[in-house]
């Protein structure tokens, strides 16, 4: 079996497995750049998310010119195309870790660049809520913590599981973008070990490689959303 791949697959097998240029780690740096760019842009797209619908002319604390404000920043966050915001971010990135390249590197921009979209798609969520839940909530004397977390976040923690899987599986596309351009993972593997030298056998490979992080997340995304909505 191993004389087989070998065989098939014979620049897969030079790569190996550990080392700087290995599967494995470009399989750690992948993840690595996935889930701590998912829990910073997360938080960030979360508090932004909730904002924009509490300050909103029908939320629970209207403010125009707050709304205004954080509006405008998620609307032109997601204009901006991540190959260009990599560019962009570049100076910033290295006052913030030193380095404009790396896995580490990476995080900056990726997490500013999932920000805006989550922020959008925590919005869209939030803004379903019931509002006869709201003011029955208000006429208990909640105040803005609980109705945020008991109404608007519990109420639809469903659905930003759902949001949050598909913000996930996005991230993992960029990180393979930040990966064509020095960042490392299985995006760098795919072009500068597989693409640019003709080695069609490791582009295949990192390539599925990716498809089957995007195929478990979607379904443990799944899962928790359906046992969220049973509760």
């Amino acid at each position: 079996m191993i004389e087989w791949f070998n065989h098939v697959f014979p620049n897969v097998a030079y790569l190996g497995w550990g080392g700087e240029t290995g599967w494995g780690t470009a399989i750690a740096d992948t993840l690595y750049m996935t889930f701590v760019s998912a829990i910073i842009g997360g938080i960030l797209g979360l508090i932004f998310g909730i904002v924009v619908v509490v300050t909103a002319d029908n939320g629970i604390t209207p403010n125009k010119v707050v709304f205004w404000i954080f509006d405008k920043v998620i609307s032109i966050g997601r204009a901006i195309p991540f190959i260009i915001l990599l560019a962009v971010l570049a100076p910033v990135t290295k006052q913030i870790v030193g380095t404009q390249i790396g896995t580490t590197a990476a995080l900056v921009s990726l997490s500013l660049g999932v920000a805006p979209f989550y922020a959008r798609q925590v919005q869209a969520s939030l803004e379903s809520v019931d509002p006869g839940k709201i003011e029955a909530a208000q006429t208990v004397g909640a105040d803005f913590i609980d109705i945020v977390f008991t109404v608007y976040l519990r109420e639809e923690l469903s659905n930003l599981i759902r949001v949050s899987t598909v913000t996930v599986i996005s991230l993992i596309g960029l990180t393979a973008m930040a990966g064509a351009v020095g960042a490392g993972g299985l995006g760098n593997t795919a072009i500068s070990y597989g693409y640019n030298r003709w080695f069609n056998d490791v582009t295949w490979v990192a390539t599925i490689l990716i498809l089957i992080f995007v195929l478990l997340v979607q379904f443990i995304g799944d899962f928790l959303a359906k046992k969220a909505s049973h509760r």
